[in-house]
């Protein structure tokens, strides 16, 4: 996109600092918009292809590497402890605060992303007029037992691969990390090889896994980390913010994961992605950005 603005740079959080990129100007008069992205623990890259809807409909779009992660302060010394919700809460309020956009501003977050847009949306700030809550779950536990129903499904070598290498503690093998691709082709990313933004993301956290780690834990199937117990289900109905909600038909965000989103976030809607699985805006791109933009033009 060689005709639209786009500026990077840090918003000091603490003793840290975020990094954000500004893709278009805060000028438009639309709602911009803030992408969060998931983990907890990955990178913006994978969800990089959000600034796409500046150039459908003149919004600013605005991505930033959460603490810990990216081009933000990453710490690797930090433990259990430091890594909680209300830490990434602050840490967006400080953005919003940064670039002045508190009283006015949309909210999109993708996975782990999203579980951090409720949280946020459920305090009810003034500021936020609109939130999308992409693939995302409400409850950790039913994400457990859905990931793990769903590897079921996968051909029996592969299940047999990834148990034996869970036994015996050497889930870093080349054999349980291709074995765990299989499920991650079918129900992350559909799209193969992988663009080069979502490898990208994967890249970095296979270097720094500090966050997903502390606050997931080892895989996708074993979430013993700060996270573990984590629900909002009981608390969505206080979300006041108009609400969309996106999942794929082969999501790892099964219909289970995010029904309480639908049943319980006052006049939420919902966008089904045949053709996708945990990540629309890569895989459906085109008809995914054109969604969200649609739903966002509501409420500028």
């Amino acid at each position: 996109m060689p005709d639209i603005a786009s500026r990077e740079g840090f918003s000091p959080f603490r003793e840290y600092r975020t990094w954000y990129r500004v893709t278009g100007t805060l000028s438009s008069g639309r709602l911009p918009l803030v992408v969060a992205h998931g983990g907890p623990g990955c990178t913006h890259d994978y969800v990089d292809s959000f600034k796409g809807i500046t150039e459908i409909d003149g919004r600013v779009v605005i991505h930033y590497d959460q603490l810990g992660n990216g081009n933000s302060t990453r710490l690797p010394e930090k433990g259990e402890d430091f890594w909680t919700v209300p830490l990434f809460l602050e840490e967006l309020d400080c953005l919003l605060k940064h670039l002045g956009i508190q009283d006015r501003y949309a909210f999109l977050g993708q996975s782990w992303g999203g579980m951090l847009g409720a949280e946020h949306a459920v305090r009810r700030p003034g500021g936020l007029k609109a939130l999308v809550i992409a693939n995302s779950p409400a409850n950790m536990k039913t994400w457990v037992a859905e990931a793990n129903r769903l590897r079921e499904e996968l051909p029996a070598e592969v299940q047999a691969t990834l148990l034996r290498h869970e036994q015996a503690g050497t889930i870093t093998d080349p054999e349980y990390v291709a074995a765990s691709r299989v499920f991650y082709d079918r129900h992350v990313c559909r799209v193969v090889p992988w663009p080069e933004e979502v490898a990208r993301t994967f890249a970095i956290m296979d270097e720094d896994n500090t966050v997903y780690r502390n606050m997931n834990g080892p895989t996708e199937f074993h979430v013993i980390g700060t996270m573990k117990d984590w629900t909002i289900e009981d608390r969505l109905p206080s979300i006041a913010a108009p609400t969309l909600l996106i999942s794929g038909r082969f999501d790892e965000a099964t219909p289970e994961v995010v029904r309480p989103y639908v049943e319980r976030v006052p006049g939420c809607r919902w966008a089904v992605f045949e053709q996708s699985s945990h990540m629309p805006h890569v895989e459906e791109k085109a008809l995914c950005l054109a969604v969200v933009s649609d739903f966002l033009k509501e409420h500028d």
